[in-house]
């Protein structure tokens, strides 16, 4: 809205800028002794709607900064004591197609895969891996074994995962393994026994390291996570 007021009998002076209205214009004369005649004039300007954001009241901004909301997965896997197993299809299970349905089990369960490779495991390897196991009578023939063919290492990562997950094997002997559980629906003999499963979350991390080398095993977020965990 622009206003203009002139003192005198002068026409009004309007700047090249103003816009006229389609709106009729609206005048108000005052008569005094010295006939002095005051005009005011009052013009909508035409460029901008009423209802246009540069009239419109703008709230200052709150002096609190809100709380961003950033998903940070290391902070939350410290926060819920996320771990790691080291999990390997021995070269039983993969020469009889079991990698699949082996794996399937621990992705129904909600866990995250973030390493995975077909490998033929090196002697010496093996030997590092089971020292824990050297003394025993049946080394040499567990390491003939597992150099035999190849396996398939994981890397899972989870809440619990690790004793989960060795819920999710079973017992080392078949035999004594739980329905429902891979060993005791997928083996007979412990010296065939299908997989392997890290016995605690620091063993998963160790292995995890002895088998992959750097950039093998992958970080990153499932869009899972918010149906899985409160």
């Amino acid at each position: 809205m622009e206003a203009v007021t002139v003192f005198g009998g002068g026409r009004p002076y309007l700047s090249s800028s103003s816009i006229r209205s389609s709106q009729p214009e609206r005048t108000c004369s005052l008569s005094c002794s010295h006939n002095p005649i005051i005009r005011t004039h009052y013009r909508h300007l035409a460029a901008f709607s009423s209802n246009s954001h540069l009239f419109s009241h703008i709230p200052s901004r709150s002096k609190t900064l809100t709380k961003p909301n950033i998903f940070l997965p290391h902070l939350v896997a410290s926060l819920e004591n996320v771990e790691e197993s080291y999990i390997m299809i021995k070269p039983d299970g993969v020469q009889r197609g079991l990698v699949g349905e082996i794996i399937s089990r621990f992705e129904k369960k909600g866990f995250k895969l973030t390493g995975l490779k077909l490998f033929q495991c090196p002697k010496e390897l093996a030997e590092e891996h089971y020292k824990d196991l050297s003394a025993k009578p049946f080394f040499p023939t567990l390491i003939d074994y597992i150099t035999s063919g190849p396996v398939v290492c994981m890397a899972w990562e989870g809440v619990g995962v690790v004793a989960s997950a060795r819920k999710l094997i079973g017992s080392t002997n078949p035999l004594q393994a739980e329905p429902g559980t891979i060993r005791g629906d997928l083996a007979v003999q412990t010296g065939r026994n299908v997989v392997h499963g890290s016995d605690s979350p620091e063993n998963g991390k160790r292995e995890i390291a002895l088998w992959f080398h750097e950039g093998e095993v992958i970080q990153w977020t499932s869009t899972l996570s918010p149906w899985l965990r409160e």
